[in-house]
């Protein structure tokens, strides 16, 4: 292709644009309130809307200089970049038709673009990067022998990934000014491999495990997140609720997100995204504000398969400091995952109770029996769960003073759960308006060391038979499942789940096929959601985006 390099050169040396370094400014959103206060969805009947802590134009005042002038560059690269996965993108840059400098300017025009209009905002960023323009400069001039394919893609992080000399705010009032001194490991592992870390997106304040029944994508930090296939209209899925939305939203090449129970799962398949939970220990935990140590895990997001294994690629790696990843195996590398996609002698299981009252559910088991796939029908047991939220209790009553003391600053260092709620209380219209209901209930639980081990195993037991019943009678490679059905099964049977777009509904709404395979199965995973994608393909950009 043509190189446009010079061009885009010319048109910055001849615009004369000189545009107000003040572009956002917050709104009444009193109508917008009114409008949802009778949401058929209760928890979308929104308390507010815009953030009271954020100030966008700081976020990109940085960036004024180097992009004055840009729109008529954005709209010549738009082609290039919107919807393109990592290997294209890699390939345009190889040839000179685009640059990482150029890429990172796309996207933070863009992301001022959007965020900075009231009927276009999804309040989806919560920081951007202030070197990264830098940092794209550099890499521009490095050629390295051994390039991961993540070199010099900007990346956005959900905000409780500790990131240096960024806040890392989990979305909580508290939080505001906690500014890590190190990386969390995985972060280490994108930079290490060459990526840019274009800045932190908004998520469910304590990833969903603040306030009960309140609107997911919420944070007092952020405000509330938007879906951009239909702002207030459909749920943003949680707790990862910033990553699935910016990715959809094509605010960057990729996002990380993170899951204890369907908040990796439940986001990605509202905003039409591919996103992987895998299994615990594959990837770090260490600088990630954490609820469960047993169930924590970080996993990435992205616009489709191929850009999902390459990020998947590039964080998974042993951590000294989370000992449960030395215990692990290491697979194959997983960039190689999505080359040969083939449904052919795959077997799948199909639950009957979806495929009764999902059209999309019944449209994608039919298409993967035309491509090739043997798909069983079967009806799922139910088991009980009994005992889920006191792990999940048990586990944050230990892990944030844990988090705090060992990978967070010397001021934060004596945060428990405790100091979070007393905080809270001193103004709980600005820090809490939907309550915190669930940090109370981790206060208030009672379960010892030794009966949340007893029902972990338990649990454990009983969701690893839920799965492995099925697979071993019809002899299956995975089953399939729908967003986030069946996320909390997956979750304490230690299962790796991989979701793809499987369309849309009448009004719109996206939802996603899931696939759930057995412990380290991720490549196998990403091979059927690759085949899957490919008789599919039925992501597409939301309209205005």
């Amino acid at each position: 292709m043509k190189t446009i390099l010079s061009f885009v050169f010319i048109l910055l040396i001849l615009s004369c644009n000189t545009p107000s370094s003040q572009y956002w400014q917050p709104y009444d959103e009193s109508k917008e309130l009114a409008q949802n206060a009778s949401h058929e969805i209760p928890r979308m009947r929104y308390k507010l809307i815009q953030s009271k802590f954020l100030d966008k134009d700081a976020m990109w005042a940085p960036f004024e200089k180097e992009l004055r002038g840009f729109d008529t560059t954005y709209e010549a690269l738009k082609p290039l970049i919107i919807e393109q996965n990592i290997p294209t993108l890699q390939q345009y840059i190889a040839n000179g038709t685009l640059s990482y400098e150029l890429l990172v300017k796309f996207y933070l025009y863009r992301i001022r673009l959007l965020e900075s209009n009231p009927k276009t905002t999804l309040h989806a960023v919560l920081a951007l990067n202030p070197n990264i323009i830098k940092e794209a400069q550099q890499k521009d001039r490095q050629t390295p022998q051994d390039m991961h394919p993540i070199h010099g893609m900007p990346i956005l992080l959900k905000d409780n990934i500790n990131t240096a000399a960024m806040p890392t705010t989990a979305g909580a009032a508290i939080l505001e000014n906690h500014v890590p001194d190190k990386d969390a490991f995985v972060v280490k592992q994108l930079k290490d491999k060459g990526a840019l870390i274009l800045g932190k997106v908004n998520l469910s304040e304590w990833a969903y495990y603040f306030c009960a029944g309140c609107p997911v994508g919420y944070s007092a930090v952020g405000g509330q997140t938007l879906n951009p296939y239909g702002r207030r209209i459909f749920e943003t899925g949680g707790s990862s609720s910033g990553s699935a939305v910016a990715v959809a939203a094509n605010y960057a090449v990729a996002a990380l997100g993170s899951e204890t129970s369907g908040s990796i799962l439940s986001p990605s398949s509202q905003n039409a995204v591919v996103g992987l939970k895998p299994t615990i220990g594959l990837v770090s935990r260490t600088g990630i504000v954490p609820i469960s140590s047993t169930l924590d895990t970080s996993g990435p997001m992205t616009k489709n398969i191929a850009d999902n294994a390459i990020l998947l690629d590039a964080i998974a790696a042993p951590d000294e400091q989370d000992a449960i990843t030395k215990r692990v195996p290491r697979i194959m590398s997983l960039t190689v995952s999505y080359v040969e996609p083939s449904l052919s002698g795959a077997r799948l299981g199909a639950m009957t109770n979806i495929l009764a009252v999902d059209s999309l559910y019944r449209n994608a088991v039919e298409d993967l029996r035309a491509a090739g796939a043997e798909v069983i029908e079967f009806s799922p047991e139910k088991i009980s769960l009994s005992g889920f939220s006191s792990i999940l209790n048990g586990d944050m009553k230990r892990d944030i003073p844990m988090y705090f003391k060992n990978t967070s600053t010397a001021e934060f260092a004596t945060i428990d759960v405790t100091k979070i709620i007393d905080y809270n209380k001193q103004d709980s219209v600005l820090y809490m308006p939907y309550a915190q209901e669930r940090l109370d209930g981790v206060v208030s639980d009672s379960i010892t060391a030794t009966g949340l081990e007893e029902t972990i195993t338990k649990l454990n037991a009983a969701a690893s038979g839920f799965f492995e019943t099925p697979i071993q009678k019809y002899q299956l490679d995975a089953i399939l499942s729908k967003n986030n059905y069946y996320a909390g099964h997956a979750a304490i049977a230690f299962y790796p789940c991989l979701t793809v777009p499987m369309g849309y509904t009448h009004e719109g709404e996206p939802a996603n096929l899931t696939f759930i395979a057995p412990s380290f199965s991720e490549n196998k995973l990403l091979m059927l959601g690759a085949a899957y994608e490919t008789i599919s393909n039925h992501r597409k950009s939301p309209k205005g985006y």
